[in-house]
C-alpha cells in the first residue's frame, strides 16, 4: 500500500529543517502509530515507512488518534523492514536506530547531522525493540538516556523526542 501526500515543511524562526523520514518496525499498537503520525506531521517529518505488521492509517484507531494527520503526511507500507531500510540507504539516507543496545550512544551526545544529511530513523516494536538485523545495518544506534527504573519510554514518546531533536537545528 502506497500513499503519497505532500506534507508542508515548517520551521521555527531561526531553525533549519533537515530531511528526515521515520521507519516504524513492527509496531503493535494502532494508538502508538496514530500518535507518531500526529507527531511526525507536527515536526515536518518528510515521510513514514510503516513496516511489517505496523497498523496503517486505514485502521480506524490510527485515524482517530492521529486527528487527521494521516491526511497530510506521506506514508508507505513495507512488508519487510530490512528491504525498506536497505533501499533508504541506497537512496542516500543514513540509518539511525533508536534503541538501547550495548553499542548505542545517548542521543544528546551525538553530533547533530548537517542540514544536508538525510536521516531515516527507526523505532521498534513496543516489546522487542528494533530488529537485530536492522541494528546490524544501521549507520548509528542511539538511545534516550533514562534516570528512572524503567529502561525505555513508550515508542510514541521516544519517536517524538528523536524526531524533534533530528529535525530542528538550533
Amino acid at each position: 500500500m502506497v500513499r503519497s501526500v505532500a506534507a508542508p515543511v515548517r520551521a521555527a524562526p531561526g531553525s533549519v529543517i533537515r530531511p528526515v523520514v521515520g521507519v516504524l518496525d513492527n509496531l503493535r499498537s494502532a494508538l502508538n502509530v496514530g500518535t507518531i503520525l500526529r507527531t511526525a506531521e507536527g515536526a515536518g517529518i518528510a515521510h513514514l515507512h510503516l513496516c511489517g505488521f505496523t497498523p496503517t492509517p486505514e485502521n480506524p484507531k490510527v485515524a482517530k488518534t492521529s486527528l487527521g494527520a494521516q491526511e497530510s503526511i506521506g506514508w508507505t507500507h513495507h512488508f519487510d523492514a530490512i528491504e525498506c531500510a536497505a533501499a533508504l540507504q541506497a537512496d542516500g539516507y543514513e540509518l539511525w536506530a533508536v534503541e538501547a543496545a550495548p553499542t548505542s550512544t545517548p542521543l544528546f551526545e551525538v553530533p547533530r547531522p548537517g542540514s544536508d544529511v538525510r536521516v531515516a530513523f527507526i523505532v521498534g516494536n513496543e516489546v522487542d525493540g528494533v530488529d537485530a538485523a536492522l541494528l546490524d545495518i544501521a549507520d548509528r544506534i542511539v538511545h534516550l538516556p533514562m534516570q528512572g527504573e524503567k529502561s525505555s519510554l513508550n515508542v510514541g514518546v521516544a519517536f517524538g523526542i528523536a524526531a524533534y531533536w533530528l529535525v530542528f537545528v538550533p
